[in-house]
């Protein structure tokens, strides 16, 4: 009788008893990709390969994409369109997700917290650091001048001593209310009176001034070939 030819020995396993075999392997790529998607959708890929369906994304996942979402946002979100950007979940999910993260912060011990405002939801700091906040604020309004300002400082750096007068003649408007807003702001300073009737004040500029404008003095300053150099 003839015998059947023996299997080849070295033939290589099938697909399946690959898979029988790794089951580690196969579950380990499986997680790779559940976790690689959600980022790519909230990335903003554009394409329906990147797209993430409701039912992809667990309730952490969730979580953490609205958390980024609401972070570099500058206004409110409304439910809608938190829906939308995280690839379709449902409103109800993410009314569910808006309240465990508002949670989460509150129990946190974090300066931030979620509140429903104007229809959408958005972060803010919470209350114990407002006066934190507010010095940040003040920085930045401090830093700022505007262009009649910067006029009248140039005209006190190039001319000073110089009396409230002199820089009116100059730029043909009253500046009081600006010059005190450079006093204020520690810019300007009074150094003196000037000899003429009246003994009109006449003002400064402070070390305040070189530093903010990264001068060592009054020396520094551009002069009148270099302002009409190109």
């Amino acid at each position: 009788m003839t015998q059947p030819d023996d299997p080849t020995p070295d033939a290589p396993p099938s697909a399946a008893a690959r898979a029988a075999t790794e089951p580690e392997l196969g579950a380990q790529a499986t997680s790779e990709v559940a976790v690689c998607e959600p980022a790519l959708a909230i990335a903003g890929q554009g394409n329906e390969s990147a797209a993430v369906s409701e039912s992809e994304l667990s309730e952490s996942e969730l979580e953490r994409d609205l958390a980024a979402l609401l972070f570099v946002s500058t206004e409110p979100l409304s439910k809608g369109r938190l829906a939308s950007l995280v690839g379709g979940a449902s409103e109800k999910r993410i009314a569910e997700a808006l309240a465990r993260l508002q949670q989460r912060l509150a129990t946190a011990c974090l300066p931030w917290e979620l509140r429903e405002i104007a229809g959408g939801w958005q972060l803010f700091t919470t209350p114990d650091v407002a006066e934190t906040v507010a010095l940040l604020g003040k920085a930045k309004k401090d830093e700022k001048l505007s262009g009649a300002g910067l006029e009248t400082l140039a005209i006190v750096a190039y001319r000073q001593p110089v009396t409230k007068g002199e820089i009116e003649a100059i730029r043909g408007v009253q500046v009081g209310p600006i010059l005190r807003t450079l006093v204020d702001r520690g810019l300007v300073k009074v150094g003196g009176r000037s000899d003429d009737p009246g003994h009109p004040l006449l003002y400064i500029t402070t070390r305040k001034f070189l530093d903010a404008f990264a001068l060592a003095s009054l020396d520094d300053l551009p002069r009148d070939g270099e302002l009409l150099r190109d």
